[in-house]
């Protein structure tokens, strides 16, 4: 057995072209998987979709989340496809095998006065706060993620159409709006914070550090944690917080929910659904607070 997962590995990374995080995770789920009919006294050729669904209803009783669950269905569909290529099997027992449905998880949102408590927490007098304030302008105003702000360049800034070019993942680009406020605040950035942070040749980065340098996203996560903390806000703030923010302010104000999922960058609408829900939740929790029969 040792054996074939060895061969399975290197089928996920040559045939499959999976990366090594995936090849690990597999390879860990099938090794699992196996374990647990060995325990059973079954072999692993003897599997069918009754054995698949007592081991997924062991592990939901271990406490395992959905998404891991979906991710063991994955690998295990992959294995006995991989056992069917290599004529171990004539035909894999899992095949109709289905994902167990993903939990909704509703992403952490800032009220409106939250955020503005947040990035007028910053201070307006020095380069570092005039750089703090502007940083969590453009991340409101944007909803861009945080390795898409770290990334800016100066190249990418359009002062006179009032639009960043943003690179997003997988290197595509999009064009989104910079809002007013954003604007205002960028503008004092570079003309009285960036140039005194400057010590060196110039990294061509928007947003620099104290000594010139490109920031990280660490760097970034300890000011949002700053400000969120100065500004007394309890519940948990990230970057991240402002992109939800972002995206859940657009559509409780009306924007359609195409025009939010090209600012995000999100290739599937499904990824954008996720605001209508909060603002569904919103709604129902309005009506338990406030109708006499709620």
């Amino acid at each position: 057995m040792v054996d074939i997962i060895d061969r399975f590995a290197t089928y996920l990374r040559v045939e499959r072209g999976c990366t090594e995080n995936t090849c690990t995770s597999y390879v860990h789920d099938i090794r699992r998987f196996i374990e647990f009919m060995n325990r059973r006294h079954k072999s692993w050729d003897s599997v069918d979709l009754n054995t698949i669904s007592s081991y997924i209803t062991y592990l939901r009783r271990k406490g395992y989340l959905n998404s891991s669950i979906s991710r063991t269905v994955a690998a295990i569909k992959s294995f006995y496809r991989f056992l069917v290529i290599e004529r171990y099997l004539d035909t894999s027992p899992v095949e109709l095998l289905e994902y167990p449905k993903r939990e909704l998880k509703l992403p952490n949102v800032l009220t409106q006065d939250e955020i503005s408590r947040i990035v007028e927490a910053a201070d307006s007098y020095t380069p570092l706060g005039i750089r703090d304030r502007a940083m969590l302008e453009l991340l409101y105003s944007t909803g861009i993620r945080i390795s898409e702000l770290i990334n800016l360049k100066l190249t990418d800034v359009f002062l006179d159409e009032a639009f960043l070019r943003i690179t997003g993942k997988g290197g595509k680009e999009r064009y989104v709006p910079i809002g007013k406020l954003a604007m205002d605040w960028l503008t004092i950035y570079l003309e009285r914070g960036r140039p005194y942070l400057k010590q060196h040749d110039d990294s061509g980065y928007l947003f620099i550090n104290r000594n010139g340098d490109k920031l990280t996203r660490m760097g970034v996560w300890k000011i949002v944690q700053k400000y969120a903390n100065r500004a007394g806000i309890k519940k948990p703030v990230t970057p991240h917080t402002f992109r939800h923010s972002f995206a859940t302010h657009m559509l409780e104000g009306g924007a359609d929910l195409r025009v939010v999922q090209e600012l995000l960058g999100h290739a599937s609408i499904r990824t954008t659904e996720v605001y209508t829900h909060i603002s569904q939740e919103k709604l129902k929790e309005a009506v338990r607070l406030y109708h006499p029969r709620g």
